[in-house]
């Protein structure tokens, strides 16, 4: 039994079994550092913003809903936007009745998107933290289950498939940035990789809550502001991940809105693909230099969410 987290190998690979055929395998983009502006070396891109519900975060809804034993009165969710997505999609799929509470700062795109999926929606407080309260207050009114969006077990362990294919898919990657929010991603894919692969957490400057816990060697409260507040802005990094963040994370950076903004540019100018901030954070840290690869890394960029209006960029 692994003395660290519950969130092994081996249950990340029954959870795949489990959730593959609710959830895409989605592709990956080959490209060079030269096609991007940036030195000469090995790109791979993974879209996992092509996932159900427009982000990563239906691995772990499907893997709630699956591998727990939902009620009749049905499941809940806080979230900034994606997960609620995608805990909202997951029910509609299972016919499971789901309420999804989100702070004001949710974007229009992802509102309409659970609306779409049939969620009942309230709007609780205006950070995620306050929705959260508001969940966790109707959970224990209700008996609904509750699916935390990054500190639950078997959300983690969805959100570990993300590695598994990674590795499987490109073998040669030895780096990968990944962005994140509570941590529930870069945890999951950390659990997976277990250092054999070195992860890049990045945050932005407005949202530092991974690079904070880990500075204080505990999750502690964090700024939750900039542009990509909906998704990577939580007020604490989880607890489950933590212990892998510090074990199998590499580096912690931090990008602006601005570096932000120029990488969700650049990938509709390069790759013509559209992702939200949260998205495109990953790819931000290494356009604007805030990490610098050695000579002759192959990178692995996650492009984990897609959940915007049309973006222009004219």
């Amino acid at each position: 039994m692994d003395q660290v987290t519950p969130i092994t190998r081996e249950r990340i690979a029954a959870t795949e079994v489990a959730i593959r055929r609710f959830v895409r395998r989605t592709p990956l983009v080959r490209a060079d550092g030269a096609d991007f502006g940036l030195s000469p070396g090995s790109l791979t891109f993974k879209l996992e913003m092509l996932q159900h519900s427009g982000s990563f975060k239906a691995r772990g809804a499907f893997a709630n809903l699956l591998l727990r034993d939902p009620p009749a009165i049905g499941v809940v969710a806080a979230s900034g936007g994606n997960h609620g997505a995608a805990v909202a999609y997951a029910a509609q799929r299972l016919g499971v009745p789901a309420t999804i509470f989100l702070p004001e700062i949710t974007s229009p795109a992802k509102l309409e998107r659970i609306r779409n999926y049939g969620a009942h929606l309230v709007i609780a407080g205006s950070r995620y933290a306050d929705a959260l309260a508001a969940s966790e207050a109707h959970v224990a009114a209700t008996g609904a289950m509750a699916i935390h969006a990054f500190d639950q077990t078997e959300t983690l362990l969805g959100q570990g498939t993300v590695g598994l294919e990674l590795e499987q898919d490109a073998p040669d990657i030895d780096t990968l940035l990944v962005a994140v929010g509570g941590g529930g991603l870069i945890g999951g894919i950390a659990a997976w990789y277990r250092g054999r692969v070195p992860l890049i957490g990045v945050e932005p400057q407005q949202a530092p809550t991974l690079a904070n816990a880990l500075a204080a060697g505990r999750p502690v409260d964090a700024p939750a502001g900039g542009i990509a507040a909906d998704s990577l802005a939580p007020r604490q990094v989880g607890g489950l991940m933590f212990p892998l963040a510090q074990r199998f994370v590499a580096a912690s950076v931090l990008v602006s809105d601005d570096a932000i903004r120029v990488a969700q540019r650049t990938l509709w100018e390069r790759l013509r693909v559209v992702v939200e901030p949260g998205g495109a954070a990953a790819f931000a840290a290494l356009q604007s230099g805030a990490w610098k690869p050695k000579a002759g890394q192959t990178i692995g960029v996650l492009l984990c969410g897609a959940n915007t209006t049309a973006v222009n960029f004219d």
